[in-house]
């Protein structure tokens, strides 16, 4: 049990986010008793002393392990006086959970590789003081001196930035793109806290959402065409899309080629997914629409593996699906895996790596097991083993190496809570095969307009640092009978 007292502010969210980083599963409670477990103390004293153009600060961080003091710091700093109340409160919070991360390091005698950012987008941080005008070397200095970044995560983190800011700055504003969710797999996956729903169980529902999707195709058309928005990317997503019959999936591409504006289009992907989801007839109908990318997602090339988590294919399949691709024409592949999923080792995933380098798709993304309250894992968490955070740190170093080999480079990356090893999500690809998709949601410089069930639209205001968001319900049910309302919404902040 950790405890904890603040004095001066309020931080408990980000002060539990830290605690989290060096003491997993740990409850931490907002309860001043020093005598018994761990107690730390943090106080935020401010307007020490004023001047014309700062503010000064003072932090005061203390832990104790069962009433003995173990550690005591004090910190000094000062901010602009020119900052508003939003920033003022951003960069408080940002100088407690540094003094913070500092102390317990001390305490705990570790490190995290990612310092104490704690938040999804990173590199944010990263296209800031480029805009500020700040060099590499200088960016460097500050991510691993200040942010405490490892220097393999501040290289990585920079090189990222750098791609993502040459797609993002070379995006006109009237562009768009479009995400459109198919709630439907095979199975759930066990990890899985998407909207995702059985196929088989919902089968006779499948029609009716698609004439609401179909339906919202047509009015967020309107809406495209009535703002003169250009369609940059389109990416469909699910769940698995390729779960829904042949024929409902051509009706689904002939709609959305009949009602957008194609013809300016840089990528449009489709999640092929699942193996047991595929079928020759789908893939050649994929390939006569204007699809241009497609993802085959194995996760894990190791069938015990694929057992555990609950899909209904082998390795083999996913091998067979993937050849099926290539013969049918396709030429842009990603394929997904997973550092840390439950029973696996070192050995597993570089069995895993062999395979996918045999493959030799044109992007790869690594994600690290995170394991979310609305998934099945959280249930089961106590029944199967997971790899240390070393571990997984040496299973996504791992991946950069073979995707170094194979040709690829690392241009986007996100972070989600949880995560073994507080690592990371990383988007891997040869040259000229960046999901420009991705880049855009990471980084929100652009309006994305989601349709389908559990869509988030989020209409973006770069010069005013403003989103708008207008959701979609998650339940299929509540979608088809309220299809009208949430077109509405969007209707809101878009029109």
């Amino acid at each position: 049990m950790i405890f904890v007292e603040l004095k001066g502010h309020d931080f408990l969210y980000q002060v539990k986010d830290i605690i989290s980083l060096f003491f997993e599963d740990t409850v931490v409670e907002y309860i001043v008793d020093s005598s018994n477990g761990i107690f730390i103390f943090s106080e935020l004293k401010k307007n020490l002393v004023t001047n014309d153009s700062v503010k000064l600060y003072q932090i005061e961080t203390s832990i104790s392990n069962n009433g003995i003091l173990c550690h005591h710091k004090v910190k000094n700093f000062e901010l602009s006086k020119n900052l508003d109340n939003v920033e003022e409160k951003k960069a408080l919070k940002r100088e407690v959970k540094r003094e913070l991360y500092v102390s317990l390091s001390v305490y705990t005698k570790s490190t995290v590789p990612w310092g104490f950012l704690t938040g999804i987008r990173p590199a944010k941080i990263v296209h800031k003081m480029l805009n500020e005008g700040l060099n590499c070397k200088e960016i460097s200095s500050k991510l691993e001196n200040y942010y405490l970044l490892a220097k393999e995560k501040a290289n990585l983190l920079l090189n990222v930035a750098n791609i993502e800011k040459e797609i993002v700055n070379n995006t006109n504003s009237n562009m768009i793109s479009i995400y459109i969710g198919i709630p439907f797999c095979k199975t759930r996956c066990l990890y899985c806290s998407f909207t995702s729903n059985s196929i088989d169980k919902y089968k006779d529902l499948v029609s009716d959402y698609l004439k609401a999707v179909k339906y919202e195709i047509s009015e967020v058309s309107k809406i495209i065409l009535s703002k003169g928005y250009e369609i940059q990317n389109i990416y469909i997503g699910g769940g698995t899309p390729t779960s829904i019959d042949a024929h409902y999936l051509a009706e689904l591409l002939e709609s959305i080629e009949k009602n957008f504006n194609l013809n300016g289009i840089k990528e449009y992907t489709l999640e092929a997914g699942r193996p047991d989801s595929i079928t020759k007839e789908k893939l050649c109908i994929i390939k006569n629409s204007k699809v241009n990318r497609i993802s085959i997602n194995p996760q894990t090339m190791n069938d015990k593996t694929l057992e555990i988590i609950g899909r209904k294919h082998t390795s083999k399949d996913i091998i067979n699906s993937y050849a099926l691709a290539r013969e049918i024409g396709f030429n842009n592949i990603n394929m997904d895996v997973i550092v840390g999923l439950p029973n696996e080792n070192i050995i597993d995933f570089n069995t895993t790596m062999d395979k996918i380098k045999s493959l030799n798709p044109e992007s790869l993304t690594v994600h690290t097991l995170a394991v979310k309250r609305a998934s099945m894992l959280i249930e089961k968490k106590n029944t199967v083993k997971f790899i240390s955070n070393k571990e997984a740190s040496l299973m996504i170093n791992m991946a950069g190496e073979y995707a170094k080999e194979m040709g690829m480079h690392p241009y986007y990356l996100y972070r989600q809570k949880n995560m073994t090893g507080n690592l990371e999500n990383i988007g891997y690809c040869k040259k000229g095969f960046e999901s420009t998709y991705n880049i855009q949601i990471m980084e929100e410089k652009q309006t994305i307009i989601a349709l389908g069930a559990g869509g988030i639209t989020k209409v973006v205001y770069p010069d005013k640092n403003f989103i708008q968001r207008a959701f979609n319900v998650k339940s299929i049910e509540l979608y088809i009978q309220g299809i009208d309302e949430m077109l509405e919404r969007k209707k809101s902040i878009l029109l």
